[in-house]
């Protein structure tokens, strides 16, 4: 299968090595993407891979807490001017109100409810946004919390909202406590909560590329099998802290993981918190946007 020099440019994107290299891997997986991702972490040039995300669709993504109920909702539109318009944030914010008074099952079920304070739905109301702003709005998904402690955070204007769901014993405020797990998500996006979500195939996976590593290493790969499975279990213990936000190194504090901040700062409180769960939305991860040519299009414009 051929490839394209925008192929290699996408698997430079994905991950962060050089263009030589990446059009190594290309030719040596005949093509294939996720082969060439492999290829290259087999070599050691490319740590992990990082998922293909293109963030073009412009947006908001907003997390709050309403009425007890705690609600994350993403809402795209064209340009960015649109999504900083006032407009657009307080139908964002009633999106976000219905999901706290409705609890849709989905996607489909939020568009047709009444849109808080309204007798439209809300696929009505985002209609009559489109036809006042002019530009094309679109409600894209949402998460909630009916119960727990629940804490959100809104990053750069609605580039990313998080909602963090905790335990709370005795009555204490552990808002500081969700907002530091909330900003430690929103940095640095763990694919698990814990390590006890990891599952054994990801770890088998992660488990044959290190030894494929060792194995192209002349130093390592003279060593006895039992040697190589103990370095390997070693280097689980960073894939851990690297991938899972429970035993990542705490942002604010590098002396301690996430997990060890969370129990010393709920002992400090004089009660116990324990994570449960949280969801990140980051605006328009996923949608690639249209590119077009700045020049053509004033020409298309023109009549030209």
């Amino acid at each position: 299968m051929a490839f394209t020099a925008a192929d290699v440019k996408n698997l430079r994107e994905m991950t962060g090595v050089g263009m030589m290299d990446c059009k190594k891997a290309l030719t040596a997986a005949d093509g294939n993407m996720d082969k060439a991702v492999e290829w290259l972490r087999e070599k050691g040039l490319a740590a992990s891979q990082k998922k293909a995300g293109r963030i073009a669709a412009e947006g908001m993504a907003y997390a709050a807490v309403i009425d007890g109920t705690g609600v994350v909702v993403e809402v795209n539109s064209e340009t960015d001017f649109v999504a900083k318009n006032e407009k657009f944030v307080d139908f964002v914010k009633g999106v976000a109100k219905t999901v706290a008074d409705c609890k849709p099952a989905d996607l489909d079920a939020l568009m047709q409810c009444k849109y808080a304070g309204t007798e439209l739905t809300v696929q009505e109301q985002q209609q009559e946004m489109v036809l006042v702003i002019g530009e094309n709005i679109r409600v894209r998904r949402f998460s909630f919390f009916a119960d727990g402690f629940c804490v959100p955070y809104n990053h750069a204007g609605g580039k990313i909202g998080v909602l963090v769901k905790l335990e709370v014993s005795d009555g204490i405020d552990a808002t500081e406590i969700g907002k530091d797990v909330a900003m430690q998500i929103a940095a640095l996006n763990p694919r698990f909560w814990d390590k006890s979500q990891v599952t054994q195939d990801v770890l088998d996976h992660e488990k044959h590329i290190m030894l494929v590593q060792m194995s192209n290493d002349p130093k390592m790969a003279s060593k006895p099998d039992a040697v190589k499975e103990k370095i390997v279990m070693g280097k689980l213990n960073k894939f851990y802290s690297e991938n899972c936000l429970l035993q990542q190194e705490f942002v604010k504090d590098g002396s301690m993981s996430v997990e060890k901040y969370i129990a010393s700062a709920a002992k400090t409180l004089g009660g116990t918190v324990k994570f449960s769960d949280a969801v990140r939305f980051a605006k328009g991860e996923g949608i690639e946007k249209k590119q077009e040519n700045f020049a053509e299009e004033i020409a298309k414009q023109l009549g030209k």
